[in-house]
């Protein structure tokens, strides 16, 4: 169908040593679509992730792509499907140069680099300066770049704003929304700044103690600022909606 989502979570239970942090939890993401994944330190949005990229098996549940039941898929398999994730911290080698990050990322069926730095101005500017020496936004920037270099059909980012101030966020989300929207791929983020989240964001999901507690558009959620807060202080679980 065209408009079959292109990751489909249903039923997963994710976690460490057969212990689940995550349970029973299902959601979507289509192409041209940015989804946020929200919910307090510790909800379980990285392991959810981590799990979808591959980096570890699921307990239980599926995690179809295109279709594709790819729950157990090595995560290097996955990113040859075209599933890419920016990780917590940016993993980035801080002796290489920002041409070097994307030299060694460039695959058959690259986006191209004028392309890819259009989306990404800031990172023309500093091409031959080593990952040490960048801002904490320029890394991020970077970071962000490495993973579009291989055009991906699905983008996962984690706490893209992990240490920095809220004015350069600002000007970083919106970056989600102009890659969902160029490039058509499905983007799903985690963020703890719920209200800018939500203004990139088409839908989204909320996470409470490894489940999920509240969906919905996000339009329909930042004007609902009691259940965002009743579902973060996990004073009542909110059926999901549409």
């Amino acid at each position: 169908m065209a408009d079959a989502p292109l990751l489909h979570v249903a039923n997963l239970d994710a976690g460490y040593d057969g212990s689940p942090v995550v349970r029973d939890l299902s959601l979507e993401v289509r192409a041209g679509e940015v989804v946020a994944l929200l919910g307090p330190n510790g909800a379980g949005k990285s392991t959810t992730l981590n799990t979808i990229a591959g980096l570890q098996p699921a307990i239980g549940g599926s995690v179809r792509l295109e279709g594709d039941d790819v729950a157990g898929v090595p995560a290097h398999r996955l990113a040859r499907r075209g599933v890419a994730l920016v990780p917590e911290g940016r993993s980035l080698f801080f002796g290489l140069t920002v041409r070097e990050h994307l030299k060694l990322a460039e695959t058959k069926g690259s986006i191209r680099r004028d392309q890819l730095l259009e989306m990404l101005p800031e990172l023309a500017r500093c091409l031959d300066r080593k990952a040490a020496v960048l801002s904490g936004g320029e890394q991020q920037m970077l970071a962000v770049g490495r993973a579009l270099v291989c055009a991906p059909r699905v983008l996962l980012v984690d706490e893209m704003s992990l240490g920095l101030a809220p004015v350069i966020v600002e000007r970083l989300l919106p970056i989600l929304r102009r890659i969902a929207d160029e490039l058509g791929a499905g983007v799903l983020f985690v963020e703890q700044h719920v209200a800018l989240a939500l203004d990139v964001a088409d839908r989204a999901y909320v996470l409470s103690h490894g489940r999920l507690v509240l969906a919905g558009k996000a339009a329909d959620l930042r004007s609902r600022r009691d259940l965002l807060q009743s579902s973060y202080l996990g004073e009542a679980a909110v059926p999901a909606t549409a």
